[in-house]
């Protein structure tokens, strides 16, 4: 249940290509700790699966990833200094249900020692603890996203892209 209040801080950012979306990506790894959920919401080609490429790539994650639109969750090996062992990469968007989302276990799997990053995260809202960590990517134009995350006041972004809305 997501419906106690915390406090958040909100922090922006605008990116001009793909790549500046992983760069994004690549500075939200290095504040995430085991067990954190990141919830991505944005409209069909914003790139949540870009950002995920950019958090994979700063976890040390080897291989490709790409969206696991047909598959719910894919696994990606991390090697990393956080403690972080696993990324699970999920896609809700083909889901019909919370109970179907609620199968999915993400919560359990990041128990042990993982993150996960959920793209479409916002279906499954009635689900998340409220330490979730929320990110929404925004369409400006063509290639320009504007991105607002909302973390827990303690932690706090590298400035290289970031700053707090």
């Amino acid at each position: 249940g997501g419906t106690e209040l915390l406090a958040v801080t909100q922090w922006t950012c605008r990116t001009e290509s793909i790549e500046q979306t992983q760069m994004a990506g690549v500075d939200l790894a290095t504040i995430l700790r085991r067990g954190d959920i990141v919830v991505l919401s944005g409209p069909l080609g914003a790139g949540k699966t870009a950002l995920t490429q950019g958090i994979a790539r700063a976890l040390g994650v080897r291989e490709r990833v790409t969206s696991p639109t047909f598959t719910m969750v894919r696994q990606h090996h991390c090697a990393n200094t956080q403690g972080i062992d696993l990324l699970h990469h999920a896609d809700l968007y083909r889901t019909n249900s919370l109970d179907e989302i609620a199968d999915l276990t993400l919560d359990e799997m990041v128990a042990h020692g993982g993150v996960a990053v959920v793209e479409w995260g916002e279906m499954g809202d009635a689900l998340w603890p409220s330490s979730v960590i929320r990110l929404s990517i925004d369409s400006l134009s063509e290639t320009d996203r504007s991105l607002t995350v909302e973390l827990d006041p303690a932690r706090t972004l590298p400035p290289t892209m970031w700053s707090p809305a």
